[in-house]
């Protein structure tokens, strides 16, 4: 087998036990807010360093189908909500699949060592804050209580209320854990 054949399924190997690790950190809900969103136990963190290792452009593939995943678990629970078609399909699109696309973004900086894949990490959650923030005033509207005149910032805090835990949380680890010896040698991929 050529070298960069088995480069090539390794990358792919890692790509996938690291989708998966996604998958189920993203399960462990530190806070569950009523109407979508979540703060998860480092969830983020393995997306992150596939886009830090193998570049964005693969770092977007991967968030794609980790977004696909998101949207496939949180099926049942969207589409009872009562949207309109458009409105549910909007809310994939944006809400799932562009939200954590752009977390493949995280690997723009990575060649900046620690400092760059930390600034990138926070720089695609910020993304994807903003797709959720998106939907929040264009979509979610509709669900604005009667004591806020204001859908901007009702969906700022709302939005803000669980993705700004989940951008500190995620900092946070994916700081140290970019730090450790071992995780830099596999980051050098």
């Amino acid at each position: 087998m050529k070298e960069n054949s088995k480069k090539h399924i390794y990358r792919l190997c890692v790509s996938a036990v690291f989708i998966a690790l996604a998958t189920v950190l993203s399960t462990i809900k530190v806070y569950d807010p009523p109407l979508g969103g979540s703060v998860t136990l480092f969830s983020m963190i393995p997306v992150v360093m596939l886009s830090c290792m193998y570049g964005v452009k693969w770092g977007l593939a991967c968030s794609f189908v980790y977004g696909l995943g998101q949207m496939l678990l949180s099926f049942g629970e969207v589409c009872s909500w009562g949207l309109t078609a458009l409105t549910l399909v909007l809310t994939f699109l944006i809400d799932y699949i562009l939200a954590y696309f752009v977390l493949g973004f995280a690997g723009a900086f990575a060649k900046k060592g620690v400092i760059g894949m930390v600034l990138g990490t926070v720089m695609a959650l910020v993304l994807r804050f903003l797709c959720h923030y998106t939907t929040g005033v264009f979509i979610f509207d509709i669900w604005l209580p009667e004591e806020w005149s204001n859908v901007w910032l009702y969906s700022l805090c709302y939005n803000g209320g669980y993705m700004l835990p989940e951008i500190v949380i995620t900092t946070f680890g994916a700081a140290i854990l970019f730090k450790i010896p071992a995780i830099k040698k596999i980051m050098q991929v």
